[in-house]
């Protein structure tokens, strides 16, 4: 039985009464307050890529459980994150490494779930080419990609195309020759002008670099000076009578032909009249030809019989002076070969005919007392010889 204030008793009922009903309440908010949380699936393509290339994350496959899904949050891996309302979307990869991408979904209950993919990004070869920076016709060209190297460290291939303006391949075109495929390449020139070329360097992984460089070779630089030069040839024969002889020269070979004197002596008869022999000179290139008979001889005076041939002022003289040229073979071609200064090159062929060797015999079928004779055939030649130096350009 309860003593004391029937109101007291009364009011502590209440307040009994009111914390059960409170505690009851606020057991039924907790109930329904409570989150559930959604189902995020990522797909990512490709998953491996070269450095800077792209890559696709779809998450549209994600389940809300309860409610929608209101928020995608994409954490690249790459310090780089995005926020988007569609499980669609993409990303640029401009360094190379392995990247962890994390995908938080979040539904309008407030609950989130998270998923994961990991993107490998192959980085693109480091391309370090070197060559000389003067370069002269003539001159054998080191091209040294040596210092090229991969971030992976792999094996690398090289790819030479050493002259954009060739099809060494014969496809067509004229920039996907392959050249060369070493590490370096010793590229001889022989003449000036500008060569594009290009180099492409590829790591296992396919991935590539590829750089274009031209090459400007420069002329040689020469000085010239022409010296006179003076070549003799001799030869000593015998003919009978109604016999030729031919010889061949090439005096112009090394200079210009400036003149030329050719003298044909018989020996001394002993008997008269003098022997009769026609010398010839023939200028094959030139057609020039020209003849002489042999003449005078006095038998008392002790003279032989002779013929000559002569030329002045064939070429004019060179100039001296400074010239460019990729070669000194080129550049002495080029003096030699010029307008209005060619005469005399090629080959001279020269002729001795003996016509008549007197006296005959005074009857038939008796020894002929002069069959032949024996001869001596000079021929002076002055030439111009061009004298090359070559200097430094400055």
């Amino acid at each position: 039985m309860w003593q004391g204030n029937p109101g007291r008793r009364l009011r502590s009922l209440a307040m009994v009464a009111l914390l059960v009903c409170s505690s009851l309440v606020a057991g039924c908010t907790s109930g329904l307050s409570s989150t559930v949380d959604p189902r995020a699936n990522l797909t990512a393509y490709p998953l491996q890529i070269q450095e800077g290339e792209t890559v696709t994350f779809d998450a549209r496959s994600s389940e809300p459980i309860e409610g929608i899904i209101t928020e995608y949050l994409w954490d690249f891996g790459d310090g780089q994150t995005s926020e988007t309302t569609t499980g669609f979307t993409s990303h640029r990869y401009s360094t190379f490494g392995i990247f962890s991408v994390k995908l938080t979904v979040v539904n309008n209950q407030g609950g989130e779930d998270s998923a994961t993919s990991i993107i490998n990004v192959n980085g693109a070869p480091v391309l370090n080419l070197t060559y000389p920076e003067s370069i002269r016709s003539g001159d054998s060209v080191m091209l040294d990609a040596s210092r090229s190297s991969d971030p992976e460290g792999d094996l690398l291939r090289y790819a030479w195309d050493l002259n954009w303006g060739e099809d060494s391949d014969g496809d067509g075109d004229m920039r996907n020759d392959i050249d060369a495929s070493t590490e370096t390449v010793l590229l001889p020139t022989n003449r000036s002008g500008t060569i594009q070329c290009s180099l492409t360097v590829t790591d296992s992984a396919d991935a590539f670099i590829k750089e274009l460089f031209s090459l400007d070779i420069k002329s040689r630089k020469y000085e010239v000076s022409w010296e006179s030069k003076e070549v003799e040839f001799t030869w000593d024969e015998y003919l009978d009578q109604g016999q030729e002889w031919q010889g061949n020269i090439t005096p112009g070979a090394e200079g210009r032909v400036v003149s030329f004197n050719g003298l044909l002596e018989l020996q001394q008869d002993v008997l008269a009249p003098q022997d009769n022999f026609t010398l010839s000179v023939l200028i094959v290139n030139d057609n020039y030809e020209k003849n002489a008979q042999t003449g005078g001889g006095n038998l008392t005076a002790n003279e032989s019989a002779s013929a000559s041939l002569s030329a002045d002022n064939m070429n004019p003289s060179g100039e001296d002076g400074i010239y460019d040229s990729d070669s000194a073979e080129l550049l002495l071609e080029q003096l030699l070969m010029a307008s209005g200064t060619r005469k005399g090159q090629g080959t001279w062929v020269w002729s001795v005919t003996a016509q008549q060797a007197d006296p005959d015999p005074l009857f038939e079928g008796t020894p002929d007392p002069d069959p032949g004779n024996d001869w001596t055939l000079t021929v002076t030649i002055t030439v111009l010889v061009p004298k090359l130096t070559e200097i430094a350009y400055e």
